[in-house]
């Protein structure tokens, strides 16, 4: 037996709750063989008890159907993160980044990129150094919205340099392929791009990392919570209940990867029309409130339908930078504020040092439904 071949057995042990196998997320680490005897180390990402039970329970009987008589499987973990707290174990490949923000949604459309644009900018204007990555690799927007489409990044050494717009460092994936371009990309290849951009790119010292998510719970959002320390977590909707419902799984998420949760930001929540400035309810308002506190946090802000939005995303002038004085930039503003205030006590509480949060498992929980 050779360990390529126990390699092969154990990819038929996939990970709890997800659909890959512990092979592939390149859990699988010190095989020993001795004779009709094996032994290895699975080092995973969940404290989780029932976890690690089903792991070796798993990966044990594979084994032994290739013959080993005795089958040792050592299982190691972090210790739980405290709550509202970053965990002690884990890493960060970006240690140059004081806190990170991870914008998320349960569904594609709700304007989870405009809400990433506006709030890096808005702390940008609060005088925070700050960086805004694209992590949503399939549909790349954050350039055309910062106005920086037509700009490629310039190569030092082996790194990258964002881009800048705004006072605003950028990375996208947009900006390193030609327009409209697709990327036809399996599961490992987005989570490789995701290290990458945190690894290799020359972000400075920045206060804060804006992490515009691609939308659902999958391979990115995980990926991202093993690599950094994620300080807090945004889940952006829109009024309507089939928004809410995977908004909700989004929250669920952050539960999940004991990610702090800042809050939601509830987009299209009633319209001002630009002749009058009077606010209509279109989509439905303030829906959301019960979902916050179902999740045991806040409605960060309601931001409203506003055609200086639409029109500044497409020409790259963001609303919060060219019109300040719209009720839109100045619900942004306040947003932005709020996320910072979460930030610090995030950071005052679980310290400002603490190492990338790993996902574990609710007691009763399956791992992550992604």
């Amino acid at each position: 037996m050779t360990q390529e071949n126990v390699l092969e057995a154990l990819k038929n042990v996939t990970y709890p709750g997800f659909t890959k196998d512990i092979v592939t997320f390149g859990f699988v680490k010190d095989i020993v063989i001795e004779g009709d005897n094996v032994s290895l180390t699975i080092d995973i990402t969940s404290s989780a008890d029932e976890v690690k039970a089903q792991l070796t329970d798993d990966a044990t009987k594979e084994l032994k159907k290739l013959g080993f008589a005795n089958v040792s499987v050592n299982i190691t973990a972090p210790q739980a993160p405290k709550q509202m707290s970053n965990s002690m174990s884990g890493k960060n490949i970006a240690p140059q980044v004081k806190s990170f923000v991870m914008v998320s949604s349960g569904k594609g459309g709700v304007g989870k990129s405009t809400t990433s644009v506006n709030l890096a900018i808005a702390m940008a204007m609060q005088g925070k150094k700050v960086g805004l990555l694209d992590a949503d690799i399939y549909g790349p927007n954050i350039p055309r919205m910062m106005g920086v489409a037509d700009q490629k990044p310039e190569i030092q050494g082996n790194k990258v340099l964002p881009l800048k717009a705004y006072g605003v460092e950028i990375m996208s994936m947009g900006s390193l392929m030609e327009p409209g371009q697709s990327l036809i990309w399996r599961g490992s290849m987005i989570m490789k791009a995701i290290e990458q951009f945190l690894r290799d790119i020359l972000w400075s010292e920045l206060d804060v990392l804006v992490i515009d998510m691609p939308p659902g719970t999958g391979d990115a959002q995980l990926t991202l919570a093993q690599s950094v320390p994620v300080t807090a977590g945004i889940t952006v909707t829109t009024p309507q209940e089939v928004s809410l419902d995977d908004s909700r799984r989004s929250l669920d998420m952050f539960q999940k990867l004991h990610i702090p949760t800042a809050g939601i930001i509830e987009n299209m929540s009633g319209f001002i029309c630009p002749e009058c400035d009077t606010e209509s309810d279109i989509f439905g308002m303030g829906t959301t409130a019960p979902v916050a506190k179902e999740y045991d946090t806040e409605l960060i802000a309601r931001i409203p339908i506003e055609p200086a939005i639409r029109i500044g995303g497409d020409t790259g002038m963001p609303v919060t930078y060219h019109k300040p004085d719209s009720e839109t930039a100045k619900r942004y503003q306040e947003a932005a504020s709020k996320v910072l205030a979460f930030i610090d006590k995030v950071n005052a509480e679980g310290g400002a040092d603490n190492q990338a949060i790993q996902p574990t498992t609710p007691p009763g929980v399956s791992a992550c439904s992604m």
